[in-house]
């Protein structure tokens, strides 16, 4: 009766068959390129677009009519994209979207950055999204991004990364000077203007001029990008870590790596819509930008963006007409593919073990985030949690219900709630992670490969 009645939790590691490891293995290690060729929303949908038109992806302008199997896709302002494979329903009896975000929390570059202090060229920063600061100072960080001229000549920049590439850090107090640093809250120990980028020492060697340092930067920037300091304003650089991502474990069990909130779960996304044949419903995937500073702007869930790519299927497919847009979302079907927090034991206070994720136990289903009293959460209902776990059970996905810490305690979000407004039944569906937000984070080989094999299930 116990086997009959339990909810069994169990590592997905237990009896697995060698064909399935390796099948694990092999899904981890393109993941982990995927890894190391993205750091920032901007190379997530130009890798992204590569993988979709040499799997047979048209970006949508291009085409005038649209029918059952073809398959789409739109860039917007080149730091999100949507993607779609027509369905054989019409569109307004709904679709199955997944909705992933590709930004990352890290440091951005102010717009006038560089300064020159006692021999030392710096550039300043802005920390984005939620981080611990004190995680971005004694580590190798590299600058990605580009440079835009003010005549529109666009400079791609990507330094750090190469062997053969110089890197940057922010330092920190050595421990036997930090006696004041060290007595203050952790949370304090770094200030956000304190987080500034070590870019250089040797002066120019011209003895009349002051900023020696700071000319001899620019120097070497005008040399290789041919740019002014004038034309950091116009730039969108991003400090993101140098590490590469790895496999973790003398049993590789894991992966280690920058920025797989929430690029794990757009990796998979995508992956399951490349395997999207003729579906009954539109299969649609979303990669956003700016989740992790609340979805706002023009490349966030937040804008209407969107709203226009389903409104272009609509009119491709001659389908659209008074509410039909409306009709559409209410009548879809979304699975927020956001990360969990995996249950770390040596922080295991914080969450509630019955409730907790456990890395290497499958995909996790939130049924509600938000904070407190479910504050900002769009809570799934029943009815349509019970769709879901049919849909994973039938395909063999093994799948965990969580939530995201302990009450008054934990809480976050995701764009669930912002789909939800629009109609649509959403839950948060995604892979459990340890040391999220960090410069480097870990997953589950085993949890990775479930969420591929979840979203493609619920897609088809």
């Amino acid at each position: 009766m116990k086997e009959e009645l339990f909810n069994k939790k169990e590592t997905g590691w237990k009896n697995i068959s060698e064909e399935n490891k390796s099948n694990i293995f092999k899904f981890a290690d393109e993941y982990i390129y995927f890894l190391n060729k993205v750091k920032t929303e901007r190379e997530a949908v130009a890798f992204t677009e590569r993988m979709l038109k040499e799997n047979g992806f048209t970006n949508v302008c291009e085409k005038e009519t649209l029918n059952t199997g073809d398959k789409v896709y739109f860039i917007n302002h080149n730091k999100s994209i949507y993607i779609a494979v027509i369905g054989e329903e019409p569109l307004e009896n709904g679709m199955k979207v997944l909705g992933a975000h590709i930004d990352s929390p890290r440091l951005d570059l102010k717009p006038n950055p560089l300064y020159e202090d006692n021999g030392f060229c710096y550039l300043k920063t802005h920390y984005y999204g939620g981080i611990k600061k004190y995680q971005w100072t004694a580590i190798p960080l590299a600058i990605h991004g580009v440079i835009v001229k003010s005549n529109g000549e666009k400079v791609e920049v990507a330094i750090g990364e190469d062997e053969n590439d110089p890197i940057f850090t922010i330092t920190d107090l050595l421990p036997h000077l930090a006696t004041e640093q060290m007595d203050k809250k952790l949370k304090d120990g770094i200030s956000g203007e304190d987080l500034n980028l070590l870019v250089g020492s040797i002066p120019e060697e011209d003895k009349e001029i002051s900023e020696k340092v700071k000319l001899n930067i620019l120097m070497l920037l005008n040399e290789k990008y041919g740019m002014k300091e004038i034309d950091f304003v116009s730039s969108e650089l991003e400090i993101v870590p140098a590490f590469t991502a790895r496999s973790l474990g003398f049993d590789r069990s894991m992966v280690a790596g920058y920025g797989q909130d929430d690029r794990v779960c757009a990796y998979t996304s995508v992956r399951a819509m490349l395997d999207v044949e003729k579906p009954k419903k539109t299969a649609v995937c979303i990669l956003a930008d700016k989740e992790e500073i609340g979805s706002m702007g023009n490349t966030g869930m937040e804008s209407h963006v969107f709203d226009y790519f389903i409104s272009e299927l609509l009119n491709k497919k001659n389908e659209n007409k008074p509410n039909a847009l409306e009709k559409v979302f209410c009548n879809s079907k979304m699975l927020s593919a956001d990360v969990d927090a995996g249950l770390d034991p040596i922080y295991a206070s914080v969450s509630e073990k019955n409730n907790a994720a456990m890395i290497g136990h499958g995909i996790g289903l939130n049924k509600y985030t938000g904070a407190r009293g479910k504050s900002g959460a769009s809570d799934a209902n029943a009815e349509y949690v019970a769709e879901v776990r049919n849909i994973f059970e039938s395909a063999n996905v093994p799948y965990q219900v969580t939530e995201l810490g302990r009450v008054d305690l934990g809480g976050g979000g995701t764009i669930a709630y912002i789909l939800a407004d629009k109609g649509m039944d959403v839950i948060d569906c995604g892979v459990p992670v340890l040391s999220m937000h960090a410069p480097y984070e870990v997953s589950s080989k085993f949890d990775v490969y479930c969420a591929y094999k979840a979203y493609s299930a619920f897609v088809q």
